[in-house]
């Protein structure tokens, strides 16, 4: 029987079970991350797995690294008056909206999770 891809599937552990295909884009992130381009174009189809990349990082091996959660906004001046309003307010999101429920869930301790706020206004962006 042929390999599928488990297309919105993010349980590894299911992926692994029904040996759908997997790729691993833990390298794609650590070079995106270590490149401090200035600007990054990621061009995918709607329901690609954009967001998915790189808005939760879980560690390979959890008594070691830290899992990392990511929430980018974009400045609504109408909404904050500040890139620190902005920055706070993706790190409320995070919060509110529990991203760190999932990682604990898989046994990741709360305190090696590491939450980032980042706040953009054309090409002015700050990191919370």
């Amino acid at each position: 029987m042929a390999r599928v891809v488990g297309i919105g599937i993010q349980d590894f552990e299911k992926i692994i079970s029904e040996n759908l295909f997997y790729i691993d884009k833990t390298e794609f992130i650590r070079e995106w991350w270590e490149s401090r381009d200035s600007v990054t174009l990621i061009t995918r189809p709607r329901r690609f797995g954009k967001t998915l990349n790189m808005s939760m990082l879980e560690p390979k091996n959890p008594e070691k690294d830290d899992a990392i959660i990511l929430e980018f906004k974009i400045h609504d001046p109408d909404e904050e008056k500040t890139l620190e309003d902005t920055v706070k307010q993706a790190l409320r999101q995070i919060e509110e909206k529990q991203y760190s429920a999932q990682l604990i869930a898989r046994g990741i301790p709360e305190n090696k999770i590491r939450s980032y706020g980042f706040a953009f206004q054309g090409k002015k962006v700050q990191i919370g």
